[in-house]
């Protein structure tokens, strides 16, 4: 597993922006799809956006398309989520996670322990 952390989080008004990053200790993600989920409390854990590393191949949840921008960073254990436009029901918890495939991503995943993102109306 990769330890990770988020970081970014936090209030903005509707229509605002933020950005997301997500480190990698003690390894990089070489190897990695790395990417976001979100998790309101009381719904379902959603898929935000993810990268695979090594050739740049990016997906997005369809709630976030032409919003939301995913980037891998200066260095090979940092990952960003630019969220753009901003909506009242972006709000919940933004977790990073880094898996072998994007298919393995939910269940088979290692977990940063989220950053909130609260965008108010």
């Amino acid at each position: 597993q990769v330890q990770l952390v988020e970081s970014g989080g936090g209030l903005v008004q509707a229509g605002g922006s933020l950005r997301l990053s997500c480190a990698a200790s003690g390894r990089t993600f070489s190897y990695y799809t790395v990417g976001w989920f979100r998790q309101a409390p009381g719904k379902e854990r959603e898929f935000v956006a993810a990268i695979r590393w090594n050739d740049g191949t990016i997906f997005y949840g369809d709630s976030v398309k032409g919003r939301f921008i995913i980037s891998r960073g200066s260095t090979k254990n940092t990952v960003h989520l630019q969220m753009n436009s901003l909506k009242p029901e972006d709000t919940a918890v933004y977790y990073c996670n880094a898996a072998s495939s994007i298919t393995t991503m939910q269940t088979g995943g290692s977990w940063g322990q989220g950053t909130q993102v609260t965008v108010s109306s």
